[in-house]
């Protein structure tokens, strides 16, 4: 059964995931134009549109202008390890990677790039607007220019697979939106800040920018657990409250 709170456009990515895994859809083959899949689904184009974004994101289609999307590899399979990292773990990892590997797309980036790089930013600044901060279509997007920016095929690997972990993931992918949603408007602006380093060609101030920003996250996760384990004790307690009442027990 759908779950009613899961956004569209997600819902009609995990179909066509399912006919991509059940071989309906093939490695390599392309998928059906917009409206063939709008009419199967019984949605907007739009939607369609978005359901796509999102699958390429995840890295399960390519989108080859001219031409059509077309159903590639996963990039990476979940061992053991992967599915036992923490949120902590992930972002920490980010820090170091995602931030040299944006002081290195810095003084790389094509004029080309930077251009999709302010269309991701338009996107991510929509989303906010319209009251969805958890989205990461746009925010992935975002990363994956930065990284293939780098012209270095193993930083775009390892960049890609985090993101994966992170989407494939109950626990870090929920951690993450939680973390997204406290503070939308100040995650737009670290993005803003990495851009125009980008735009300056300033490989020092994108190395800043862009560990400010996961440093920024890792905080808000802190803040979150801590948040939530003092809920947690509150419960309890109350519940010893009612359990035992103290003036039950009075003379």
């Amino acid at each position: 059964m759908s779950n009613p709170n899961k956004r569209l456009y997600r819902q009609i990515a995990d179909k066509i995931l399912v006919l991509i895994e059940s071989g309906e859809y093939s490695i390599g083959s392309r998928l059906p134009s917009e409206r063939e899949l709008a009419e199967r689904f019984s949605v907007s184009r739009p939607t369609i549109r978005e359901a796509v974004i999102a699958l390429e994101a995840k890295g399960r289609v390519s989108v080859k202008t001219g031409s059509g999307v077309y159903v590639v590899e996963p990039s990476v399979e979940f061992t053991g390890l992967a599915k036992s990292v923490s949120p902590f773990e992930l972002i920490e990892s980010r820090v170091f990677i995602e931030g040299e590997a944006a002081a290195l797309a810095a003084v790389l980036i094509t004029e080309s790039q930077l251009e999709e790089l302010e269309q991701a930013l338009e996107a991510m600044a929509l989303e906010n607007v319209e009251g969805d901060p958890a989205s990461v279509v746009a925010d992935r997007k975002f990363h994956s220019i930065i990284s293939e920016a780098t012209n270095n095929r193993v930083l775009s690997m390892l960049i890609s697979q985090l993101w994966d972990v992170q989407e494939e993931l109950d626990n870090i992918r929920i951690a993450h939106q939680v973390v997204c949603m406290k503070d939308d408007a100040r995650r737009l602006a670290e993005h803003r800040a990495i851009f125009d380093a980008m735009v300056e060609n300033d490989s020092n101030k994108a190395r800043v920018a862009m560990r400010n920003h996961f440093s920024r996250m890792l905080t808000a996760l802190h803040e979150t657990i801590e948040q939530e384990a003092v809920s947690e004790v509150q419960r309890k307690v109350s519940q010893m409250r009612e359990r035992f009442p103290v003036g039950r027990m009075e003379l």
